[in-house]
């Protein structure tokens, strides 16, 4: 919300996404989705209810997956296959990493957007 009820900009608000591209090619090697499936495997160890939890396919994941360790060069998810524990797929220490480094990113980006953000609206609200 970006201003006050009943303002033209009432139910405007921003948004952004954070993606890693090649240098060279300027493709996106990680997306938000990818980034955002990796948080999930890292919360609850398990590609098959992070892609429910995503409102995608497991196959779709593990493409994602595939597709930013093909494009990164390592690997970052590690999976265990069932058992009477059942499997379970966790991040590597490359994977943990690079989403840990990534929260670091999200939440300095969020505070830094959110002063930019409010200014904005305050100038054009006036």
């Amino acid at each position: 919300m970006a201003g006050p009820k009943g303002s033209k900009y009432y139910d405007v608000y921003l948004d952004y996404s954070i993606l890693l591209r090649h240098r060279s090619t300027n493709e996106p090697i990680l997306t938000q989705e990818q980034l955002c499936l990796l948080l999930s495997i890292a919360e609850l160890e398990s590609i098959a209810a992070s892609a429910k939890k995503m409102n995608i396919s497991y196959r779709k994941a593990w493409e994602l997956v595939r597709r930013a360790e093909e494009d990164l060069g390592f690997s970052l998810v590690a999976k265990s296959r069932g058992g009477s524990e059942g499997g379970k797929s966790e991040l590597t220490v490359e994977g943990t990493l690079l989403v840990d480094a990534y929260r670091q990113l999200r939440d300095e980006f969020d505070e830094s957007v959110k002063r930019v953000v409010q200014k904005f609206f305050q100038t054009i609200n006036r």
